[in-house]
């Protein structure tokens, strides 16, 4: 096959191909090749091994980065992008005591020391696999630590060695350990968190500031909803111990000034996540992944992966552009099937993480180019038809997605944990077409949880730069550092629709798109993924702090699992930029563990 007819594959520009090869390709692999690669190692027979590297080469589907670095590839890492840790158990390294350990529910996993988890997650990271720690469970600072006498200086004392862990493992490929940091909003250590990585001291450089490899997001109970919409005091407590109760006011105007000024903390709404989750019955989530499109139990791992809007784009006699339902509807069980057989074709840093994956078989499936896309078919960004129609063809993938996994379980076999009238009754499974659910009934389900919106910041970014998840596009070019043999080169990238689709769409930078524009793309997505949405709502600098709170509440309200925010400030810098403007802005959520600043890229999700 001549070179000619190998660069019909993959990304036409040289740059976006450059990055695809640093990232995932093998020396002197083309894109073809490493195609044929993951297509290979995920194929069930040959005629789903040629359906879905017909996906793969015409980038109608993008598996995760870790898949297509290292699915078929003799390297020794995860094919999993994230996890989150075990339940942290409030000792430095003892872990439970046997009473402890009788009284869990049956099925759940130990709860680890403080230095165990440390352990755990250097292996994990190793690996290339992202963390989420959730250490609300550790003792408040000033409580006393039976057997020596003493006080503990709280969560945040430990925080530091996690935190170390991450910038001491070179974990594999071209990517450097991500890590969440989760606190609940009624831990007595609450102020702490919050300003935990506000500093305004510009002699230390962001390599040096502390936790710098952390994105921090609060758990946000609906109690603390209540009483914020109440006035009453709201406990901050512990152990079932109530320490000191706070203005709900003054503590939402901490954690929102924090975010304003700094872009974190985000704000997850925790009671919303456990309610909506397919597998209430049968696990607890305290945290999420590094860039919080996935909720995640104790060991739960992330496998993602996103369908291309562009690539689904036909054009009609009139020169309109329509989206070709057929064809995604033919490449859904392709794509299920390979993602599934990744949970049991993949190595795992640690066999609980095994063990979780296998009993629940879970998967995110998300979507990228979406801005393009529906902009291309003549709806702008965030409008009221650009909304219809992302709520019409999301659900429609989502249900061809749960209709897909139906089939398989009649093949296969449901997911271990699989309980039919628990399942049935979970709220987001009646939310489904009555066909979909019919189908689940009679052959049940392969994969608990299917659906999850990502960052996709590299992988759009070597799909020839489309516009990042349901993110809009940053700018018409768009200015970035990457990473070429022997260095760094700065490159301006043209936008996927103006250089392939003709379209010049609303964009971050124009100050076009409102903050309730954006909140309505992040909540009518969430009506349809069973997971949870990364999305980032930007405002201009000069948006007024108290409009500022109000979107976390308008995102609540409209029934998001979480929020992240931009204002632009001179307390950090991206590396993803406006070419056209002096003034940049971020792309999407996520925090580069390397400089401490806040990304677009976030990692290769």
């Amino acid at each position: 096959m001549n070179q000619e007819t190998r660069r019909m594959y993959g990304p036409k520009n040289p740059d976006c191909d450059l990055v695809h090869a640093e990232k995932y390709r093998g020396e002197n692999e083309d894109f073809r090749e490493a195609a044929n690669r993951w297509s290979g190692f995920l194929q069930d027979n040959h005629e789903h091994y040629m359906a879905f590297r017909d996906i793969s080469l015409y980038q109608r589907f993008m598996p995760p980065g870790r898949v297509q670095a290292g699915a078929g590839s003799l390297k020794n890492v995860t094919l999993y992008n994230c996890f989150v840790m075990a339940t942290i158990h409030d000792s430095f390294t003892d872990g439970p005591t046997r009473e402890e350990l009788k009284a869990l529910p049956p099925g759940s996993h130990a709860p680890l020391s403080i230095m165990d988890t440390a352990k755990n997650a250097a292996i994990t990271m190793r690996q290339g696999g992202g963390v989420g720690y959730d250490i609300s469970p550790l003792r408040p600072s000033g409580d006393i630590i039976r057997g020596v006498q003493s006080t503990t200086d709280g969560p945040l004392a430990f925080a530091p060695i996690y935190d170390a862990v991450c910038r001491a493992t070179s974990s594999a490929g071209n990517r450097r350990g991500a890590q969440m940091l989760v606190m609940r909003i009624d831990h007595p250590d609450i102020e702490a968190f919050i300003r935990a990585k506000q500093i305004n001291d510009d002699s230390i450089p962001w390599e040096y500031r502390p936790l710098r490899g952390f994105n921090m997001s609060i758990a946000v109970t609906d109690k603390f909803i209540e009483c914020l919409a109440s006035g009453k005091p709201f406990p901050l407590q512990f152990g079932g111990k109530v320490y000191r109760e706070v203005d709900p006011h003054a503590l939402w105007d901490m954690i929102m000034r924090g975010t304003y000024d700094w872009a974190e903390p985000g704000v997850l709404f925790i009671d919303r996540i456990n309610e909506m989750n397919n597998l209430y019955y049968c696990e607890t989530i305290a945290a999420t992944n590094p860039c919080g499109e996935q909720p995640l139990p104790p060991y739960g791992a992330c496998l993602l992966g996103s369908f291309n809007w562009v690539k689904y784009l036909k054009k009609d006699a009139d020169g309109k552009y329509w989206f070709d339902y057929d064809q995604i509807e033919a490449d859904i069980p392709h794509v299920v099937r390979a993602m599934d057989n990744v949970v049991d074709r993949s190595r795992y840093p640690l066999p609980q993480q095994k063990l979780e994956a296998q009993r629940k078989r879970r998967m995110g499936l998300g979507h990228t180019g979406v801005a393009n896309a529906l902009e291309a078919m003549g709806f702008p960004y965030g409008s009221v038809k650009f909304l219809q129609k992302q709520e019409e063809i999301m659900s429609f993938i989502t249900n061809k997605c749960y209709q897909a996994s139906a089939n398989l379980a009649r093949e296969k076999g449901s997911f271990p944990l699989y309980d039919e009238d628990r399942y049935m009754a979970s709220r987001f499974i009646e939310g489904l077409w009555d066909e979909t659910k019919d189908m689940i009934k009679k052959y049940g389900i392969r994969n608990s949880h299917l659906t999850s919106i990502a960052p996709t910041g590299t992988i759009s970014f070597t799909a020839d730069n489309v516009s990042s998840g349901i993110e809009p596009v940053l700018d018409y070019k768009q200015a970035r550092t990457i990473i070429v043999p022997g260095g760094t080169r700065k490159v301006v990238v043209p936008d996927y629709g103006v250089e392939y689709l003709g379209v010049r769409g609303r964009t971050v930078v124009s100050g076009e798109i409102t903050a309730a524009e954006h909140i309505g793309v992040l909540t009518t997505a969430q009506m349809h993924i069973d997971s949870a949405c990364s999305k980032t709502v930007n405002v201009p600098a000069n948006f007024s702090f108290n409009d500022f709170k109000d979107l976390y509440l308008m995102a609540y309200e409209g029934g998001a699992k979480g929020c992240t925010t931009y204002r632009p400030a001179d307390k950090y810098d991206e590396p993803i930029k406006s070419a056209s403007k002096e003034e940049s802005l971020v792309e999407a959520c996520g925090w580069d563990p390397e400089t401490g600043q806040r990304t677009g890229a976030c990692a290769d999700e």
